[in-house]
């Protein structure tokens, strides 16, 4: 009887702990973004920083909500958010393939490596003169932009989780007659996708980072527009009010990337902590 007790005990150990997990991670979440925005409050309300180079927290939010409240500005948004799925869309579409591809064969590996390299740590902000002569200021420049930054996390990740795959699960399919491609879709993909998934995440913030780069300094339509268009005008509360609304959009990006990913992973051991 009392190894039964002693046995259910170790049994519902784990559980509880998997259920304080998932009650921990939003306090934590809420209480730093608390934090972060009293602090904003108190250096500006205390004179430490002029509320006239940066307006207090309070205000800034009730510049956001009345801005909110226009077409205009969620017009803005809209644009920003066009670029930002695009670029994301058209760097999974190209990097997850090639990624498979190089991650698959060593000497596709080896052949590319020197311009992977060459390219990889161009930042991309560095492309935007070149983008002026060719593409144009347009709409076009900003989705290559977008699509060129996110490119890279996402390839990167896709190589090593094909990389990663194991071996001898490999070597046993192809033991017993596995086509190749049907040990891609079966063993490889599999594997790799929480690396692609890890990638898409990264991407995806990268994506709105240069999205968001394009329109602030090409002058395209979006929140970056706004954002250059009121720090020229001396519109300080609507500038901050911009970059409140740049950082909440890359915020929900953020959870909706996050959740999707759990979502998406959970039979892999990396997801299975914080459920019941």
């Amino acid at each position: 009887m009392e190894a039964a007790e002693s046995e259910a005990r170790l049994e519902r150990a784990p559980a509880a702990e998997r259920r304080r997990i998932p009650l921990v991670e939003p306090l934590i979440f809420v209480l730093s973004i608390a934090s972060a925005l009293a602090l904003w409050e108190l250096v500006s309300r205390t004179g430490l920083i002029a509320e006239r180079d940066l307006p207090a927290m309070s205000t800034t939010v009730e510049k956001l909500w009345s801005l909110a409240k226009t077409e205009d500005f969620w017009g803005a948004v809209g644009h920003t958010v066009r670029g930002w799925a695009v670029g994301l869309g058209l760097a999974t579409a190209l990097a997850v393939p090639i990624g498979i591809a190089l991650g698959s064969s060593d000497f596709l590996a080896s052949a590319l490596r020197v311009p992977i390299e060459f390219l990889r740590p161009i930042p991309s902000a560095a492309l935007i003169p070149l983008l002026f002569l060719t593409l144009g200021t347009n709409v076009k420049s900003e989705i290559f932009l977008a699509t060129f930054g996110a490119f890279w996390p996402l390839l990167i990740q896709t190589m090593y989780g094909v990389r990663d795959v194991d071996p001898v699960a490999v070597d046993t399919a192809r033991s017993f007659g596995v086509p190749r491609f049907e040990r891609l879709y079966r063993i490889t993909l599999p594997s790799a996708v929480p690396y692609i998934a890890t990638g898409m995440r990264i991407s995806s913030s990268v994506s709105l980072i240069l999205a968001f780069t394009a329109e602030l300094f090409m002058g395209l339509p979006g929140l970056g527009q706004k954002v250059g268009f009121t720090e020229l005008n001396g519109l300080y509360e609507e500038l901050y009010a911009y970059a409140l609304a740049v950082g909440l959009l890359g915020l929900a990006i953020h959870l909706l990337s996050t959740a999707a990913e759990r979502r998406a992973l959970r039979w892999h051991p990396s997801q299975r902590l914080g459920t019941t």
